[in-house]
């Protein structure tokens, strides 16, 4: 591996490490790009409050460590600036007004809600509706042209009808592929054993075409280069053909 956009920071209150340890552990492994990619602080009503992602205050310390680790690292390593985003259709506008205070260099889309955390819910779920709900937010979000890739595409899960899973994930494959939007293999997933990245996606990925990522999804530094999920990773990308990307895309 020489590049990863998915790197977490213990702002977002379920990562942990310091900024520099990411960092230093990435070049001990050979990587010759890092991104950071913290759950972005969302504006939000003053009534609402998100206990997994960073708060806004913490907006310019977030950039600032970055950059800053980004110019005493520069010959060893180049830094990115970015942010792990929902789309949020309500609230979208606003957030890529705030988030540009920092320029940032890329975002991610890593879709968890429907519809938003106020008065949405989590994406998983029995009813087909959820599928579909969860695939038409995020084609939307995609057709903006902010985001770079998307994280974790499999997270809705499976618990749905055969039909369904087979048309609503065909036609996320089939949307990002028409907007250039590759589909990442997600590396906590694999750590964790959660249910993605799931073969029966990546298959449907490998009919249509899909590009697909590794991103390590860090949330500690020892998840930076994660060997043995890389490997497996690497494994699904053989089994069907993927088309792996592997030169840097910033």
């Amino acid at each position: 591996m020489l590049f990863n956009y998915h790197t977490h920071t213990k702002r977002c209150h379920h990562a942990s490490g310091e900024d520099r340890e990411y960092v230093e552990k990435a070049i001990q492994d050979g990587l010759q790009i890092l991104g950071f990619s913290d759950h972005a602080p969302y504006v939000f009503p003053k009534e609402f409050y998100s206990a997994h992602r960073m708060e806004t205050e913490l907006l310019e310390d977030y950039a600032n460590s970055v950059r800053s680790l980004a110019k005493e690292y520069e010959k060893d390593i180049r830094i990115l600036l970015g942010f792990e985003l929902e789309y949020y259709p309500k609230f979208h506008t606003q957030e890529m007004e705030f988030l540009k205070q920092v320029n940032p260099d890329y975002i991610i889309m890593g879709q968890h809600f429907l519809r938003n955390e106020m008065d949405g819910q989590y994406a998983t779920h029995k009813d087909d509706s959820y599928l579909t709900a969860y695939v038409t937010q995020v084609l939307e979000g995609l057709s903006t042209g902010d985001f770079l890739y998307l994280a974790h595409p499999d997270l809705a899960g499976f618990s749905y009808s055969e039909a369904c899973i087979d048309t609503q994930y065909r036609r996320l494959c089939e949307g990002a592929k028409r907007m250039g939007i590759p589909l990442e293999i997600n590396l906590l997933g694999i750590r964790t054993h959660r249910h993605y990245p799931n073969e029966r996606f990546f298959k449907i990925a490998s009919e249509v075409g899909n590009d697909v990522i590794i991103g390590c999804d860090a949330h500690q530094p020892d998840h930076v280069c994660d060997v043995d999920s890389e490997k497996l990773a690497k494994d699904m990308v053989a089994a069907f053909g993927l088309k792996l990307i592997e030169k840097p895309i910033v």
